[in-house]
């Protein structure tokens, strides 16, 4: 076992330096990087000459000694596998870098975006887990019934719709017309003047609708797997053999199925609950004015805020290796007959 985990531990160094490298050399043909950007802002920033006219400095021209500067500031001014070598070093001691456009440490904009991804993952991964196991447990159990049918349709509809067009429609009815639940943010203005139980209540109002755009198509699949998992271990001999020594059928279903049917979606926790916060729901946050992860990672890809973009990539990349192989070691824990050798 300890021989597996540390050659799945030494594995992640090269999957993290070729994801690392792949992006790297993707984003140095992408037109309009962070010097192209400053550029196009200092031209909109503009001031006012003397005779009332507008004046773009940058329309003007740049001059030479000012570019240098300029591509030195950001470290364009060296080739590009010294700036690779660079950053891969400031990795190496887990400093993310700085944010061109922020000017802020790009692992404290994610400590400040963290709150929202944690609220909304949450969430998310606790209401489809319990929605979706006694669901799919009650659809094995009456397999083929009018309510594994009608059940099914259901989720199959909900998985169909994409979240960010059930957010559309929830904020249209819920939030436009009948105005039941704000349009925006995770609290009011006033929150810091609330009373705990008033906070707690708002935070809630707030959170509702965000989340069941988030919910509603993220069980569909754990359900559905719950099921055929119940389904497959109901079929086998043990169960017969169980029923046939006089154990009810509560007895059967919960002490034996249900341990072997939850080895593939055990299995998936690890994954599931880390991806709920970081893989970044930006069409939900975007609606919601939810300033989150998914918000950010996209304005940095916009800005061309490479610090942003690297750093967020290797976080998240080394969280989803980690999370990979603790997936891989809850089979072990979930059945122990599941051997690495």
């Amino acid at each position: 076992m300890w021989v597996y985990i540390l050659k799945r531990l030494l594995l992640m160094i090269p999957t993290l330096f070729g994801v690392l490298l792949l992006t790297f050399v993707v984003i140095q043909f992408v037109p309009g990087g962070p010097v192209e950007q400053y550029l196009a802002e200092a031209r909109t920033a503009g001031g006012t000459s003397a005779e009332g006219g507008s004046v773009y400095r940058g329309a003007q021209g740049v001059d030479p000694q000012r570019l240098e500067q300029i591509k030195a500031l950001y470290g364009f001014d060296k080739p590009a596998h010294e700036r690779f070598g660079q950053m891969l070093g400031q990795f190496a001691r887990f400093d993310l870098g700085t944010s061109f456009f922020q000017n802020k440490a790009v692992s404290t904009l994610i400590i400040e975006k963290l709150p929202v991804s944690i609220s909304l993952g949450l969430w998310t991964f606790f209401i489809s887990y319990l929605v979706a196991v006694p669901l799919g447990v009650a659809k094995a159990v009456r397999a083929g019934s009018r309510f594994d049918l009608v059940t099914t349709l259901l989720v199959l509809i909900g998985y169909a719709i994409p979240g960010f067009v059930l957010g559309v429609a929830l904020l249209v009815v819920f939030g436009g017309q009948l105005q039941w639940f704000p349009l925006r943010g995770l609290t009011s203005s006033n929150w810091d003047e609330l009373s705990w139980g008033a906070r707690i209540a708002d935070y809630l109002w707030h959170i509702t609708l965000p989340v069941t755009a988030m919910v509603l198509g993220s069980f569909a699949v754990t359900a559905m797997l719950t099921k055929n998992a119940f389904l497959e271990e109901i079929r086998k001999q043990y169960v017969m053999t169980a029923r046939a020594k006089g154990l009810s059928e509560r007895q059967v279903l919960w002490k034996h199925v249900f341990r072997n049917a939850l080895i593939p979606i055990v299995t998936g926790f690890p994954a599931a609950f880390i991806g709920a916060f970081f893989t970044g729901a930006l069409l939900i946050e975007t609606q919601f004015s939810l300033d989150g992860l998914g918000l950010l990672g996209y304005e940095s890809v916009i800005r061309r805020d490479y610090p942003v973009v690297m750093g967020t990539l290797f976080l998240f990349t080394l969280i989803g290796l980690v999370t990979k192989l603790i997936s891989d070691l809850c089979y072990v824990w979930v059945d122990p007959r599941v051997k690495f050798d």
